[in-house]
């Protein structure tokens, strides 16, 4: 990928002398025009404009379009203007833009240099005007500035080396400020080691998704160990971790791209989404698709392509849709052309997004979605979580023990396995808080009979809706990879 400077030096080498830096990082784009500046055969200075200030501080030209004729008798130069956008509704301010144009493709020793966190380029201009969307900050430039900001606290130790790329590769997607502001936090805080300097920045990538809105940073609380069963889904992320790192992408190694977890309601699926990423080590980000369509933030294909670019912006990072069919399936009471445009923009995106996005989509009815988002190319693989089996319930009445400050050699979650078939891990939870419940209510330990007295209350799923999960079971047999190693087998109470 080219850096800013790369992409400066080719629009001096093409002599355009109208060029629009699309970027909210003013300062950081001054410096990389001073670099290219210095770097010419024959230097020349750089020289700022704003509508307070005017042209390097000269009160008489605050005016635009009084500044951009000044620009016609001066010399040689970069010539920035920060706040010209605000004012291209104005026709003064476009002819001004035109005529400055032509003069100074003449010379080609001049350049007018327009920097906007936003594109706002008259119709009119578009062909006078150089765009260049300005890159992330590169991995040197994020190490400069946590050294430069490392530099005021003396007391501060340097950062391991054996730290500094996984560092550099979390804090990509930030401007250089908000580098500068989780550094600071660091050494303020004197936060040592690995974990503790990484909450850091994922608190800082949270700050930026909530200016989006319709994107929510979930903390990285879930670990493999805390999923009993599913061990092949979990196989396939643990051989992958190493492999979602910038080093992997420069190695031209497989980056792994998304996976589809479709199953029966309560059986591990989000909890996986929130797996992967605390087992990769990256930030996860749930997109709230009911607020992409509710058009709080405009019409939804728009909301949503803008959501999609967020991700990017921030990435390495876990994209999290929850329960994908409601807004993208197409079946025929929702199929809308908004629907239809959204999902155009997502398979477009999923095939052409940067490497180091991972999309987690969980799905209740997989036979909802259209064939386009299933098939291979779009998903590295489509996991079917189904009830947990014998072993699995097992594990999962035992972790669920532990997280409760129960001893599970003591109450032997053996003795649950029968009572427990058919259900799914969110039952067994919820069995287990409730006995806790009315132990502590009572003022004694969990005993074993507390556990079953709710096992024996509670009707599973797989009961109530025994049809509906005899349908999914059914259409995911040869469709999608079981999660679990255990042989598929009726799990449901009074079946087979």
């Amino acid at each position: 990928m080219k850096t800013l400077h790369d992409e400066l030096c080719s629009a001096v080498a093409g002599r355009h002398p109208l060029l629009y830096l699309r970027s909210p990082e003013e300062d950081r784009v001054v410096r990389a025009l001073e670099a290219v500046a210095s770097s010419l055969a024959a230097p020349v200075p750089v020289y700022s404009w704003t509508c307070v200030d005017g042209l390097d501080g000269q009160d008489d030209t605050r005016d635009p379009v009084v500044a951009l004729k000044t620009v016609l008798t001066a010399g040689p130069g970069f010539y920035v203007f920060k706040d010209l956008p605000a004012f291209m509704d104005s026709p003064d301010v476009v002819r001004a833009l035109r005529n400055a144009y032509h003069a100074l493709l003449a010379d080609g020793c001049r350049h007018l240099v327009i920097v906007s966190p936003e594109r706002r380029i008259p119709e009119s201009l578009h062909t006078e005007t150089c765009l260049i969307e300005v890159p992330p900050p590169t991995a040197g430039e994020v190490l400069g500035e946590i050294e430069r900001v490392r530099a005021g606290y003396t007391a501060a130790p340097p950062i391991p080396d054996a730290m500094r790329g996984a560092l550099t590769l979390a804090l990509r997607g930030l401007t250089l400020r908000e580098v500068a502001h989780v550094m600071h936090r660091v050494f303020a805080k004197g936060a040592a080691g690995e974990a503790a300097i990484m909450e850091e920045v994922f608190d800082e990538k949270q700050v930026v998704m909530q200016k989006a809105g319709y994107l929510e940073f979930v903390p990285n609380r879930i670990r493999v160990e805390d999923i009993g069963g599913l061990s092949v889904l979990k196989d396939w992320a643990l051989k992958r971790r190493d492999l979602f790192r910038q080093e992997a992408v420069e190695a031209g190694l497989p980056i792994p791209r998304g996976i589809l977890i479709m199953g029966i309601s309560g059986c591990g699926k989000s909890m996986c989404a929130k797996a992967i990423s605390g087992l990769w080590n990256v930030p996860l980000f749930r997109l709230d698709m009911n607020l992409i369509f509710s058009r709080l933030f405009g019409s939804p294909e728009a909301a949503f392509h803008r959501a999609l670019k967020t991700i990017e912006s921030v990435a390495p990072a876990v994209l999290w849709i929850d329960e994908v069919e409601n807004a993208l399936g197409m079946t025929a009471d929702t199929n809308t052309i908004e629907q239809q445009l959204t999902l155009s923009t997502f398979l477009t995106w999923m095939q052409e997004r940067p490497p180091l996005v991972f999309v987690a989509a969980t799905a209740n009815r997989i036979e909802s979605l259209p064939a386009e988002i299933i098939r291979k190319g779009r998903f590295d693989e489509v996991f079917f979580c189904d009830l947990p089996g014998e072993e699995e319930r097992r594990d999962i009445i035992a972790i669920h023990m532990r997280h409760q400050g129960m001893d599970p050699a003591r109450l032997d979650p053996e003795r649950l396995l029968y009572a427990t078939r058919g259900w799914s891990g969110a039952e067994i939870e919820q069995a287990v808080i409730a006995a806790r419940v009315d132990a502590r209510d009572a003022g004694r330990e969990v005993t074993l009979d507390d556990i079953r007295r709710h096992t024996s209350r509670m009707v599973p799923l797989s009961r109530t809706m025994e049809e509906q999960i005899k349908a999914i079971r059914s259409w995911s047999f040869n469709r999608a990879l079981r999660a679990s190693k255990e042989p598929p087998r009726s799990m449901i109470p009074g079946e087979g």
